[in-house]
């Protein structure tokens, strides 16, 4: 099958597309025919050996947290499952196959993918490929980062970054559980926000007495989903460290606040299937800034590196 592949850390310049053994369902597994690939800024920041610590590599290795396809091998052990089902969800980490040299394979920028049935979701009938392959990650972060932060009805929520797609998917769950959600962008995407149900802000200077006059009740909590503003959160939470969670500025550990960057929550199936219903009913949206082949997976992650993709790159096997 063809794979894009590194074979050791560093920038986009490491990527190649290969033709390497096709990976099989072990016990416990399905295989995936991939349809779409959503690409994550984690990905490259797991290519740079950044995050080593949380997600060792054994070389070769291939990107890819997220994917949408259909199921066509079934392992022993799997029930629920069947050969043509259509799934989105989170690859395996490993495969097997004959190819020994490929033992540490892992991702889902490739033509097949491991997974397990508790990482997985049905994609409903009227989810676009593109949509189901968009959606795990920002939903299972979100998800995961309003259960730390405790967010419940009635409370004040600032998301900085909130465009993004970590961000958007904060926004629209946070408001379903009756929260008022304040959300840090540029201009060009306050019309957007406002259509999620967030009260945009935008960022930049003087953003903390925009904020306070949006949310003169004061904030309860803050998820920091892709921009550098932890002081700016600390002086909106009066000082305090408390309720504040990010998922990418590595000065948390030195300020003592929560930084969430993974392992995802375990079982997490049966939520995203009901973020899937939601989306495919009309009531969350993932925005696409644009399909890319998987031939140019390495120009998709330099667009993710650079910050400025209006919604979700995904990639076409």
């Amino acid at each position: 099958m063809q794979a894009v592949i590194y074979n050791e850390y560093g920038g986009s310049e490491v990527l190649r597309v290969a033709e390497v053994e096709e990976p099989h369902a072990g016990p416990g597994q399905v295989r995936l025919k991939v349809m779409a690939v959503g690409v994550n800024p984690i990905d490259y920041k797991i290519r740079y050996g950044w995050l080593h610590q949380l997600f060792p590599m054994h070389f070769p290795a291939v990107p890819g947290c997220e994917v949408a396809g259909i199921v066509d091998e079934v392992g022993e052990g799997v029930a629920g499952l069947s050969v043509g089902d259509e799934v989105l969800g989170f690859p395996v980490a490993g495969v097997t196959g004959a190819d020994a040299s490929y033992a540490g394979v892992t991702g889902a920028y490739a033509q097949y993918a491991l997974a397990k049935p508790a990482d997985i979701a049905p994609k409903p009938a009227g989810l676009s490929w593109e949509l189901a392959a968009a959606m795990p990650v920002g939903v299972e972060t979100s998800d995961r980062v309003l259960g730390l932060l405790k967010v419940t009805a009635g409370e004040t929520l600032l998301i900085h970054g909130a465009a993004g797609a970590a961000g958007s998917a904060g926004v629209q769950i946070a408001v379903s559980r009756g929260a008022t959600v304040i959300g840090t962008a540029s201009e060009a995407n306050h019309d957007y926000l406002r259509s999620l149900g967030a009260v945009p802000v935008t960022y930049g200077d003087g953003v903390v007495d925009r904020v306070r006059a949006a949310a003169p009740q004061g904030i309860d909590a803050v998820f920091d989903a892709g921009v550098d503003a932890l002081d700016i959160s600390m002086e909106l939470r009066g000082g305090t460290t408390d309720r504040i969670v990010t998922i990418h500025d590595q000065r948390a550990f030195e300020l003592g606040i929560t930084m969430s960057t993974g392992p995802r929550q375990q079982q997490f199936a049966p939520e995203l299937a009901e973020y899937a219903r939601m989306a495919a009913d009309g009531r969350l949206t993932v925005r696409i800034d644009r399909t890319l082949p998987l031939a140019e997976a390495a120009r998709a992650l330099e667009l993710s590196e650079a910050g400025h993709p209006r919604g979700k790159l995904v990639l076409l096997p």
